[in-house]
């Protein structure tokens, strides 16, 4: 038996049935597949029959870590006692699906590490916060919409597949749970400055209840402050109006302001 450790936000899930539905949303389309966090391996169990030798582990607590191997020793070598936000992708391979019950208090920032590796990503499933799995799946003008998001909605088809109660879980977490999946779009680019896209969607959303008109204002330019887009609030645009609006300001003669900014 492993203890669940507050710090790592581990909250083993128990219900096998859950585990083998998360499973089962997950595809065989790519390279590797990447377990993250497998705890005691409630998921591990059903992913390593199904896909053997490219199924690898990133777990960072290193009591998983020797109960995985007592207990799957055929994964072994594949079995990476490390931090995934600080793990190169690269290593898996050109194509690169990952599961996993992530733990609530870093969510987000696993998302930008695969918003960071995009390129290999393929697929995503995973059990989250409800509340952030409704965020990243909302639609604009959702109060939820934010800027997560716009930056995985500009990349990923996002699929919000299930809820999952408190009580399938040990010890049991104060919120309500939910699996998502992300299927990699078929953008190669978004046709915008990808860094400037990115600003402008923070900048836009850390000032949700200004207009984008003021909210932006110091990267804009008189010529084109009376758009209508600039009426707007962030959380009333979608991925094409926010790629449109960072084309806007990337044409503006202070443009280098911007993109420092």
């Amino acid at each position: 038996m492993v203890r669940p450790k507050k710090h790592l936000g581990q909250h083993f899930l128990t219900d096998q049935n859950i585990a083998r539905k998360i499973v089962s949303h997950l595809s065989d389309q790519a390279d590797s597949v990447i377990e993250i966090g497998a705890g005691m391996g409630v998921l591990t169990q059903y992913l390593l029959p199904t896909f053997g030798e490219k199924f690898f582990v990133v777990e960072i607590d290193e009591e998983s870590v020797d109960y995985l191997k007592e207990h799957y020793p055929s994964l072994n070598e594949r079995i990476l006692l490390a931090d995934f936000l600080k793990t190169d992708l690269k290593q898996f391979g050109e194509s690169i699906s990952i599961i996993g019950n992530f733990p609530y208090n870093i969510s987000s920032q696993i998302f930008f590490h695969v918003l960071t590796h995009k390129q290999l990503v393929n697929e995503v499933v995973c059990m989250i916060q409800k509340e952030v799995a409704e965020r990243i799946a909302a639609p604009p003008g959702s109060k939820t919409y934010g800027i997560l998001s716009v930056l995985l909605q500009a990349w990923f088809e996002i699929e919000y597949l299930f809820t999952v109660g408190e009580n399938v879980f040990n010890p049991p977490p104060k919120v309500k749970s939910a699996v998502i999946r992300f299927k990699r779009n078929q953008n190669k680019n978004l046709g915008c400055d990808e860094i400037l896209f990115t600003q402008i969607v923070k900048r836009g959303f850390n000032q949700r209840r200004k207009t984008l008109r003021n909210g932006l204002r110091d990267l804009l330019h008189p010529s084109v402050i009376g758009d209508e887009i600039f009426n707007k609030r962030a959380e009333q645009l979608g991925v094409s109006d926010f790629i449109k609006l960072t084309n806007m300001i990337s044409a503006m003669p202070n443009q280098a302001v911007a993109k420092k900014s």
